[in-house]
C-alpha cells in the first residue's frame, strides 16, 4: 500500500531525479549538485525542519514516485506572530497506478501545523487540487507583467530561448532599436519600446546598493501591509544569497529610489543581462510612489541594455502599472489557504505581501543551473 511520509535524507536522489525528469523535462541522471541544493533548500534552511516538513509519496512496491516540498516564510499580522509555508515542486510520477497521489500529497501538506499555506507556482492541475481542499487562487497576485523595451532584440531573445543561434541577429536588432527608439517623442508611451531618453522618472534618483542595504528596505516598505514577512536577518541573508546564484538570468542588482527631496520611497532588485530580458526579483514602493519606483526600474535596466522586463504582479503595483505600456500574462497561479478566516480575508483583500521574495522566485530551483 502506498504511504505519505515526511522527506528524509536518504530520499533526496529519488526527489532529484524526479524533479529533473518530471518537471525540467530531461531524461538525464540528475546531477549531484541539485541533491546537495536540495539537501540545503529542504533540510537545512534556516527556519525549516522541525514538525513542517517536506513530504514524499512511496508506492506499494517501496519507490519515492511523488513529492510536495515545502519551505517556510515567518509573517506577522497584525502583530501577531505566524508561520506560512509554500508549497513548492508539488510532482508525481506513474500517476496512472495511483491518480490520488498528487491530492495526498497537497492534503498531507494542508493539514500540517502552518497558519498559511501558498504556492505562485500552481498549474492548472494544481490550482484545481488546491480549491478542492478550500483553497482559492488569488487572480490579482497570479500575473506576471512584461514591458518591451528595445522590440527587435526582445524579440530576438526570445527566439533565443529556443535556439541560441537567433543571436546572431542581434547586431541587426540593435541598428534597428536604436532607429526606433530615437524616432519616439520624449516620454511617449509605446506598447512596443522606450523612448531614446528613457521612460521619464523626473528628479528621483537611483543608486545601486548591496544586498544587506536592500535588506533593511524591506521592512519600512512593506510596514503598510496587515500580512507581511517577519525575516529574521540570518533568513533573508540566506534567501538573497541563494537568489544571486543564477548566472543564466544576469547579475541580480540592487537598487534604491529617493524622491527630488532625498527621502527614500522606495527599491527593485532584478537580473540583468545585456540584449536579455531582464528577471525582475522584487519591486518595494512607499504608497502613491509606485508609478516613479517602476519608471526609474525600466531606465535603470535600459542603461543595463536590458532589452525587456518581466516579473511576477502585486495588486499594490497594479494601477500603477496600468499607465506605463505593460502586459499581463498569465503563467502560474498564486494560490492560498488557511484554517483562520481573518488570515483568508486578508489575503482575498490584497492586503497581504505575497510572491518574489515572499515566495519561490528567488530559489534556485526556478531558473537555476545544476551540472
Amino acid at each position: 500500500m502506498s504511504i505519505i511520509r515526511a522527506l528524509e535524507g536518504g530520499d533526496l536522489q529519488a526527489v532529484a531525479g524526479m524533479f529533473q525528469r518530471v518537471l525540467r523535462k530531461d531524461r538525464t541522471e540528475a546531477p549531484a549538485s541539485l541533491v546537495e541544493y536540495m539537501k540545503r533548500f529542504y533540510l537545512d534552511a534556516p527556519g525549516g525542519g522541525g514538525d513542517l516538513r517536506s513530504h514524499v509519496h512511496v508506492n506499494d512496491a517501496g519507490r519515492v514516485s511523488g513529492f510536495v516540498g515545502v519551505h517556510t516564510l515567518p509573517m506577522t499580522f497584525n502583530g501577531r506572530q505566524l508561520r506560512a509555508a509554500a508549497c513548492s515542486s508539488l510532482m508525481v510520477e506513474d500517476h496512472e497506478r495511483d491518480p490520488m497521489a498528487g491530492a495526498r500529497l497537497l492534503k498531507a501538506f494542508l493539514d500540517g501545523p502552518q497558519d498559511i499555506s501558498f504556492s505562485e507556482t500552481a498549474n492548472d492541475i494544481s490550482a484545481k487540487l488546491w480549491t478542492r481542499l478550500r483553497g482559492v487562487v488569488l487572480p490579482q497576485y497570479s500575473l506576471d507583467w512584461v514591458r518591451v523595451m528595445r522590440p527587435s532584440t526582445f524579440m530576438v531573445s526570445l527566439l533565443a530561448n529556443r535556439t541560441g543561434l537567433a543571436r546572431i541577429l542581434n547586431p541587426f536588432a540593435h541598428a534597428f532599436d536604436r532607429f526606433y527608439c530615437k524616432r519616439m517623442q520624449h516620454n511617449e508611451r509605446r506598447w512596443s519600446g522606450v523612448a531614446a531618453d528613457g521612460a521619464g522618472h523626473g528628479a528621483f534618483r537611483t543608486a545601486d546598493i548591496d544586498s544587506d542595504v536592500f535588506a533593511k528596505l524591506i521592512e519600512p516598505f512593506t510596514a503598510h501591509f496587515a500580512l507581511r514577512p517577519d525575516w529574521t536577518e540570518s533568513q533573508l541573508d540566506h534567501i538573497l544569497t541563494d537568489a544571486a546564484q543564477k548566472p543564466d538570468l544576469g547579475d541580480l542588482v540592487y537598487v534604491s529610489v529617493a524622491s527630488p527631496a532625498g527621502a527614500n520611497v522606495g527599491a527593485f532588485a532584478y537580473y540583468a543581462r545585456p540584449d536579455r530580458i531582464g528577471r525582475v526579483l522584487q519591486i518595494l514602493a512607499l504608497p502613491g510612489q509606485v508609478g516613479s519606483v517602476i519608471d526609474c526600474l525600466i531606465d535603470h535596466a535600459a542603461a543595463r541594455r536590458v532589452c525587456g522586463l518581466r516579473g511576477r504582479i502585486q495588486p499594490a503595483l497594479l494601477e500603477a502599472m496600468l499607465g506605463r505600456r505593460i502586459a499581463f500574462v498569465p503563467v502560474a497561479s498564486t494560490v492560498v489557504h488557511s484554517r483562520d478566516p481573518a488570515l483568508m480575508d486578508a489575503m482575498k483583500n490584497s492586503q497581504v505581501f505575497l510572491n518574489g521574495l515572499a515566495g519561490e522566485q528567488w530559489s534556485q530551483l526556478i531558473g537555476g543551473r545544476f551540472t
